[in-house]
């Protein structure tokens, strides 16, 4: 598993570190000098194994956050401000120029995917087009929305005008497993829709956002867009504590959330759009296609070692098929590649928290003790910065590797007889994101999805859990998210309906002919975007 410099590719090697020394408040790029911390990637770019430093980054606290915060509500300016009053078209137009600029760092952000969180070259490239097509596509519903409110509705002789309009200061944190695409599904309908942001990038995947930080000054009017460096605890809860956080945007843990929302002294003020943690299942029935079922459960279980909210983090198995199941599933495990995010047809790569072999390594003892085996021969080996996945069977429910969210290379299956055992399971479940499910017969398929959309948001079948397309929903029950974020649900999250009304008089009408005619109203127009 060793990497030498040697087998690097001239085009990703770190040749010096980049030492981030700015920072984005209120349209300047400010220069920092205070305290700095290191990023550093758990692979080695020498023979001998050792860390590879990237970097730095400002780590920023309280008097930076307050700032950023002061810059983002002054641009807001109580709805007042050029940006939440702009012409849609005007703001379309800034959007527009951030993505075309944006485009022109595809080369060093890909860069940065690799060596930050060890994603792959193909999966680093994908999320970079992906999120282009993201801000392209969020445009585009933009306009329909628009082109939609371009129009009065008369009811009880009552004139309406209704658009949809911003909230306010947005707290935006993204996760690091997808510090980009994830992050921007935030940051960019909350910002089209007219509402001001502070936005902190993920510990890990924080160096990748800097070629961006100057992509943002240019395309938007200052104090629109604030990026801050630092420990979230330091800069985010400062933030929240003064009230003035309209919306809490955070893709991360239900823990994180809820300490954030608490912080807040108007609770009941803050919007929240949150994607949270998940424990999605798979469910495979007897008469499921077995090549299949094994092939979609390998991707969904192991893209990007398991580090998505998305992935299969518990498989049920029909005791008719468990040993079938187990044996040729165990053994797609083993013959999976491990190496270096560029390295050709690689699969598993290191993993950007070096302390997560350490954790996996303690849910697979916890559940060999509780009576569980390794089915994979290499399940478990160590590597400076990996371990190999483990497939854990049989798993039951006293083990952590069932109840906790792992995050990571490790497998937990579980048999069962009577299909209200996974149910059941899932409705006791503190999460409700995906499920998989794994079959043929409609007559058995048919009753189970009607109980499983009901206890998820998204039933796949005969396929892994994912995010995409990006244009269909993305949510959750329970602790698994709060709103729903997609190109179209996403710019409703972030926006409220808002609209003016007149009574249908004489004088009212006239007025809203002259409005109409003067253009003076950026709000009352019916313009149509094309």
């Amino acid at each position: 598993m060793e990497t030498t410099l040697s087998i690097i590719p001239e085009s990703f090697r770190i040749n010096e570190p980049v030492n981030q020394k700015t920072y984005l408040l209120n349209g300047e790029l400010k220069e920092w000098k205070g305290a700095t911390a290191e990023v550093y990637s758990t692979i080695s770019s020498t023979s001998e194994y050792s860390p590879t430093l990237l970097g730095s980054v400002p780590d920023m606290g309280e008097k930076e956050a307050l700032d950023a915060l002061d810059a983002a509500v002054k641009a807001y300016d109580q709805g007042q401000g050029a940006w939440p009053t702009m012409k849609v078209r005007d703001r379309i137009e800034c959007m527009e120029k951030f993505v075309r600029i944006m485009e022109t760092k595809k080369a060093v952000v890909v860069k940065y995917l690799m060596w930050e969180i060890g994603k792959t070259l193909p999966d680093s490239e994908k999320e970079f087009d992906r999120t282009v097509e993201y801000i392209h596509d969020t445009i585009e519903e933009y306009k329909q929305l628009d082109r939609d409110s371009a129009k009065f509705d008369k009811n009880g002789g009552v004139y309406a005008h209704i658009r949809r309009g911003p909230l306010g200061v947005v707290l935006c944190l993204g996760p690091y497993n997808y510090p980009l695409n994830e992050t921007f599904c935030l940051l960019i309908p909350a910002i089209i829709m007219g509402n001001t942001a502070v936005f902190k990038p993920a510990k890990q995947g924080v160096l990748l956002i800097a070629p961006l930080i100057e992509a943002f000054k240019e395309s938007f009017p200052k104090g629109v867009v604030n990026v801050l460096f630092g420990r979230g605890r330091a800069i985010a809860g400062p933030i929240m504590k003064t009230g003035k956080v309209d919306v809490l945007a955070l893709i991360g843990h239900s823990s994180s959330a809820n300490a954030l929302q608490n912080q807040h002294p108007k609770s009941n003020r803050l919007r929240l759009v949150l994607g949270l943690e998940a424990k999605n299942p798979a469910i495979v029935l007897p008469d499921a296609n077995m090549e299949l079922a094994i092939n979609e459960c390998l991707a969904g279980a192991l893209s990007f070692n398991g580090q998505r909210c998305t992935a299969l983090k518990v498989i049920y198995v029909h005791k008719d098929i468990v040993e079938e199941f187990c044996e040729k599933f165990s053994k797609k495990v083993d013959e999976l590649k491990f190496g270096n995010p560029w390295d050709k047809d690689v699969t598993l790569t290191p993993l950007p928290e070096k302390d997560k072999p350490a954790y996996i390594q303690d849910l697979i003892d916890d559940a060999l003790a509780k009576g569980a085996e390794i089915l994979n021969p290499k399940g478990g080996e160590h590597s400076e910065n990996y371990i190999w996945p483990a497939v854990l069977y049989p798993v039951t429910k006293d083990m952590k590797v069932y109840v906790e969210e792992q995050f990571g290379p490790v497998i937990p299956i579980l048999s069962f007889e009577d299909i209200q055992e996974p149910l059941d399971d899932m409705a006791e479940s503190n999460y409700g994101q995906q499920v998989s499910l794994f079959g043929s017969d409609v007559y058995a398929l048919a009753p189970l999805i009607d109980t499983l959309a009901n206890l998820v948001c998204r039933v796949n079948l005969n396929s892994s859990c994912q995010r995409g397309p990006d244009v269909y929903p993305f949510t959750g029950r329970k602790d698994s998210a709060v709103a729903t974020l997609s190109v179209h649900d996403a710019l409703r999250s972030f926006s409220i309906r808002t609209f003016v009304a007149s009574k249908d008089t004489e004088l009212n009408n006239e007025i809203l002919e002259k409005l109409l005619e003067t253009k003076l109203s950026n709000f009352i127009s019916t313009d149509y975007l094309l």
